[in-house]
């Protein structure tokens, strides 16, 4: 029910994910949500956005300040802390979304999936090919966005349409966890890209950090950003101090092209 409350005309909707940690006064969630109205005309994307809450504060405090909020049971694992990387709790967590990305496609929904510390400053839709399957960010990217070979998958905003092949395409890549059962989803995602193109005849677009930004590969040309993601930061601490300073940027950036 709660997808189709939320989803846009032509059914797409916009997910998140948040927990306890990430949800704190001050945290991820309120910086995550400030971001739309800091944005470029992009506040209407909250009516479609849902954020999935992985414990009860994190759905609590999502309920207080937006819409669309959905607390996700039977995890299995306490997943209410900022977690180190790689550990049990860590892997459940970043598994759950590829998880949720198939349950949303089987329900015949699109989806873009944005980490919960993706700060938005343009509409980002306006960099999703309409004949990929999937159109994914990058740590990395080296040039052409059908390159497989060199570019960096980030799984930190994905999106995807809900055809058979797409949801094919993500049980294969969840059942390959066990294959790789002690790293995370993006990694196992560099495992296997050759595996689901030849497969399944994958077609993917990867979107240039100068568009969905990064830390990875620095850009910061405010005329061409979209959003931006403090990946290859470790620690909340520093990720919310570096968002910080990149939302005042953003800020004077703007503010000084009002005024021209």
């Amino acid at each position: 029910m709660i997808v189709q409350k939320a989803a846009t005309d032509d059914k797409i909707v916009i997910l998140t994910e948040v927990n306890e940690a990430f949800a704190a006064p001050n945290s991820m969630l309120d910086l995550f949500l400030e971001s739309f109205h800091n944005g470029d005309n992009i506040t209407h994307h909250l009516d479609h956005l849902i954020i999935v809450a992985m414990d009860q504060k994190a759905f609590e405090k999502c309920k207080s300040v937006h819409r669309h909020c959905y607390l996700h049971e039977d995890l299995g694992s306490d997943l209410s802390s900022e977690n180190v990387y790689l550990s049990k709790p860590y892997l459940d967590l970043v598994w759950t979304k590829v998880r949720l990305w198939q349950l949303i496609l089987d329900q015949g929904y699109s989806f873009l999936f944005t980490d919960i510390d993706v700060m938005w400053f343009r509409d980002p839709f306006r960099h999703i090919s309409v004949y990929a399957d999937f159109t994914i960010a990058c740590d990395r990217f080296y040039g052409n966005p059908e390159d497989h070979s060199s570019n960096n998958a980030n799984t930190g905003m994905v999106y995807a349409k809900p055809t058979r092949k797409n949801i094919e395409v993500l049980k294969y890549w969840r059942e390959a966890r066990q294959r790789f059962p002690t790293t995370n989803e993006q990694t196992v995602y560099y495992e296997i890209k050759f595996e689901l193109a030849s497969k399944f005849d994958l077609k993917v677009q990867y979107v240039s950090t100068e568009y969905w930004g990064n830390f990875c590969q620095l850009h910061k040309n405010f005329a061409k950003l979209a959003t931006f993601h403090p990946c290859c930061l470790v620690g909340l601490k520093d990720k919310i101090a570096q968002i910080k300073n990149i939302t005042e940027e953003w800020k004077m950036y703007k503010s000084m092209n009002l005024k021209s």
